[in-house]
């Protein structure tokens, strides 16, 4: 399973990408609000990091509008993936860019019938919502289970990218279903190394190392 990180922060990005836990990046309008920077600025420096995709979110909601901010997202460098919502518009510029060998992020996408349609259109990720659907009293993980059997049964190469993650369940949950990739904040990447245990544990080490008055060095 892929690990990309749901952050424009670019001080979270490096310590993750430092331990070799950055396959790729997902930005969107608002983590772009809270980084408090210019999109092309803060994307570059994102993509000169981290060798993996980095998705950079189109805002227009016409497709020829779409496709015109997508190309020019792609110019600030190579690892760009042009990211569209998962709307009609959006589709047809999902299809456009593709064909013209862009990598495509497929947004905002909460049912089995929508996946088939950005498979179809050419996108590189589909990204279903996890957590929304949880919001709403819904399974989540439903969805990618019935993604990921859809695309196996008809041999899709769109990779599933699961998002709006919450949780380290969700991380797990996902991984066992067979999702391609995640996409977390930095703060539930990290959690994902917590353990009431793991803590006991060490306490106890700690404890006893301490009696032997001895030091390693």
């Amino acid at each position: 399973m892929k690990f990309f990180v749901d952050t424009a922060d670019i001080a979270a990005i490096k310590e993750l990408n430092d331990l070799g836990m950055v396959d790729g990046v997902t930005t969107n309008p608002s983590l772009i609000l809270k980084s408090g920077r210019a999109i092309a600025d803060v994307t570059a420096e994102i993509c000169a990091m981290v060798e993996g995709p980095v998705s950079a979110e189109v805002v227009a909601e016409k497709a020829d509008d779409m496709i015109a901010e997508g190309r020019h997202l792609a110019k600030i460098a190579p690892n760009v993936c042009i990211k569209v919502p998962l709307t009609w518009d959006g589709l047809k510029a999902c299809r456009v860019l593709s064909d013209e060998g862009h990598k495509l992020n497929v947004t905002l996408c909460f049912s089995p019938a929508q996946a088939i349609l950005a498979a179809k259109a050419g996108a590189t990720f589909i990204s279903p919502f996890i957590g929304r659907l949880d919001d709403i009293h819904l399974d989540g993980m439903d969805l990618i289970a019935d993604i990921r059997e859809i695309y196996d049964n008809y041999g899709y190469e769109t990779e599933i990218l699961a998002a709006s993650i919450r949780t380290v369940n969700h991380i797990v949950d996902a991984a066992k279903i067979g999702a391609d990739v995640i996409t977390a904040p930095p703060s539930v990447i990290k959690s994902m190394a917590n353990h009431i245990l793991t803590d006991k544990g060490l306490a106890q080490f700690n404890a006893d190392w301490a009696q032997t008055g001895q030091k390693i060095l």
